[in-house]
């Protein structure tokens, strides 16, 4: 049976329409024209430049709000910490539901700004974390995310059944994560290293996982719409998780 032209090879509706390199039935390992081969190599450059930036926006921003006292009380000693915890949330919802209703610029500018908040919110790491921590754990993070991100672009294996897994497994680490938040004493030492340790497993998977579903959306569809930017997006939301996990894993805390 044919996939439907209109979808993804992962059977969901993909919202960009028909590229220029539309390829029916391209799946997993397939191999594409030298000419496809060659665009979806460019695309993906593009697709983890946009994220580096909104990475690299984020620690920026970040590590600028950790270094100013008016910032850090103006953040976290009011009303304000929830408009910066809040506000990245409600931004990626908007982003991954109106998307393709923007213009390339609003879209860009969308991201931009939701990794600046994002970043807001996490300069806590610097008052928690040694800033040699931050940095070596960051690298781990790169190394991790970059050869899983090659694997998940080069192999020829389809890892679209994973995806079922992992949603749930992320399901699992968001209610975890509530649980922890709200009922003092219910994480001890042992249930935070394994909360930890299936955070990093659970997003390594993902980040390979969702390089080749980024790519054979690209097969299909072409990278029509602002495919790169949701492709940033996707990915941007990885790196980090998968770096907080592993700092709150490998970081320890400040002497």
């Amino acid at each position: 049976m044919q996939p439907n032209p209109s979808q993804d090879p992962y059977g969901q509706r993909n919202p960009y329409g028909h590229g220029p390199n539309y390829a029916p039935g391209m799946q997993a390992g397939a191999r594409p024209s030298p000419e496809l081969a060659s665009g979806v190599e460019q695309f993906m450059t593009r697709v983890n430049a946009w994220m580096a930036a909104g990475v690299g926006l984020t620690g920026l921003t970040a590590f600028l709000v950790a270094q100013s006292p008016t910032l850090v009380n103006a953040i976290f000693g009011t009303g304000l910490f929830w408009v910066a915890v809040l506000a990245p949330v409600i931004l990626v919802f908007v982003i991954a539901s109106r998307v393709q209703k923007m213009s390339p610029a609003a879209a860009t500018a969308t991201f931009l700004v939701y990794s600046a908040l994002n970043g807001m919110s996490l300069a806590f790491i610097f008052f928690v974390y040694s800033l040699g921590t931050i940095a070596s754990v960051f690298a781990i993070t790169a190394v991790t995310y970059g050869s899983l991100a090659l694997w998940g672009f080069a192999t020829k294996r389809d890892l679209s059944g994973w995806g079922r897994f992992l949603f749930m497994a992320l399901v699992g680490l968001i209610v975890s994560s509530i649980a922890f938040m709200f009922i003092p004493g219910v994480m001890g030492s042992t249930m935070y290293l394994v909360y930890n340790v299936i955070g990093v497993l659970v997003f390594a998977a993902l980040t390979a996982y969702d390089t080749q579903k980024i790519k054979q959306i690209y097969l299909v569809n072409g990278g029509g719409g602002n495919l790169a930017i949701l492709g940033a997006l996707t990915l941007y939301l990885d790196f980090i998780n998968l770096f907080m996990f592993l700092l709150r894993l490998f970081g320890g805390g400040r002497d």
